[in-house]
């Protein structure tokens, strides 16, 4: 059992690759977290959200040599070393890992620095486990691998967001099912995410995420284009939004060429990365994500708490969120066709996309709301530290 001294705030430190992904999924946790009564320590590359974590009254341990897409050797050991001596230096209590390289690095610098409880969060299996032919499956034997290596340890538990991805590393022993938490997903603001009236004109399809291979971006292009072929003659308008931006240290990302190119073509609207989700969801009338694989997609809980249809693929993750026929359809993965006709539905039926968007509206407050996970996950490091 750990005893924190009576005189000390128990130390909990995040480990998370950047500051957009802490502040846009994290920080709500962090914030009742400290309300609880802990001392709050998010070591991560700091971009443009900084001074909003310093200003929530949470310690910020700027990361130099840590790099989510590099796979230089030299830059890895540099970047092991900055943790292992963040984590010395911190002395945590317990640390939350966030994705698949921080929960590796972590659990490594963890166990050198005597760190005595870990929450592993596996937030999806992405590009690792979504190759296909023998390289993707060399890659996913890779990573079993040091999955296997890096969290066999007591005092820790590993978080899934959805129960495939958590069957999955069971079923490869590369985690004991003893070990495993689930927990779907970093939760919504059900309050500053409400539904609000359909707007006038087009209807508006909107996609949100980063633009890759791994989230059907391409599907979709393609799915706009056998749209736009079939109302030629006469039909219903409708508009393709993209939000997001390229990810440049992503195997799958797309480039601004190809978004540029898109956009002139005519076939989408690439609007870049949003501050504010909850008024392009109030200008959209469907969300659209049609991914490879996720943990369990943020935009896509956004979305059913605004009260949107969804279309959005048979995979692990996008499942979790969607009943097919009951607030939104689910497609085939990596299919351009099957995903234009389960649009053309929906932008066909008014009616539908209402009845499926209330659907997701109570979905979302009852199952997915952001006090309910965040509570979940309190509860999750009580019972690790005590």
């Amino acid at each position: 059992m750990l005893v924190t001294p009576p005189d000390r705030l128990r130390t909990l430190l995040f480990l998370v690759t950047e500051d957009w992904c802490f502040w846009s999924h994290r920080v709500a946790l962090a914030r009742r977290a400290r309300a609880a009564g802990y001392r709050v320590v998010i070591a991560t590359c700091v971009d443009e959200h900084g001074d909003r974590i310093r200003n929530e009254g949470l310690e910020l341990v700027p990361l130099k040599a840590f790099s989510r897409g590099s796979t230089d050797p030299r830059l890895e050991a540099r970047s092991l070393r900055e943790i292992v001596r963040v984590y010395r230096r911190i002395k945590p209590d317990i640390t939350h890992h966030v994705a698949i390289k921080p929960v590796l690095y972590g659990s490594i610098a963890a166990r050198l620095a005597g760190v005595p409880v870990c929450v592993n969060a596996l937030t999806g299996l992405g590009w690792a486990f979504t190759q296909q032919g023998a390289r993707g499956s060399l890659i996913e034997a890779m990573f079993t691998i040091a999955f296997r290596a890096t969290l066999s340890r007591s005092g820790s538990a590993v978080l899934f967001q959805n129960p495939d991805d958590r069957d999955q590393l069971i079923s490869r022993h590369a985690v004991t099912k003893e070990s495993t938490v689930l927990i779907r997903g970093s939760g919504v603001d059900t309050v500053g995410i409400r539904p609000s009236a359909p707007p006038p004109g087009p209807v508006v399809i909107v996609l949100g995420a980063r633009m890759l291979r791994d989230k059907g971006v391409g599907e979709l292009v393609e799915a706009a284009r056998i749209l736009r072929a079939r109302f030629a003659a006469g039909g219903p308008t409708f508009i393709v939004r993209l939000l997001g931006a390229p990810d440049p240290e992503n195997p799958s990302a797309f480039t601004d060429a190809d978004l540029a190119g898109w956009r002139a073509e005519g076939v989408i609207e690439w609007a870049g990365p949003t501050s504010d989700m909850p008024r392009e969801l109030a200008r959209a009338h469907i969300a659209c994500l049609p991914s490879y694989r996720e943990g369990l997609p943020k935009f896509l809980l956004e979305a059913a708490a605004a009260g949107l249809p969804i279309v959005t693929t048979d995979v692990p993750g996008c499942r979790e969120v969607v009943e097919h026929g009951r607030n939104g359809l689910l497609v085939a993965v990596r299919a351009a066709a099957p995903l234009a006709d389960a649009l053309e539905q929906l932008i066909r039926e008014p009616d539908l996309r209402a009845r499926m968007g209330a659907e997701g509206r109570r979905r979302a407050l009852a199952e997915f709301s952001e006090d309910r996970i965040v509570a979940d996950t309190l509860a999750l490091y009580e019972r690790l530290l005590n």
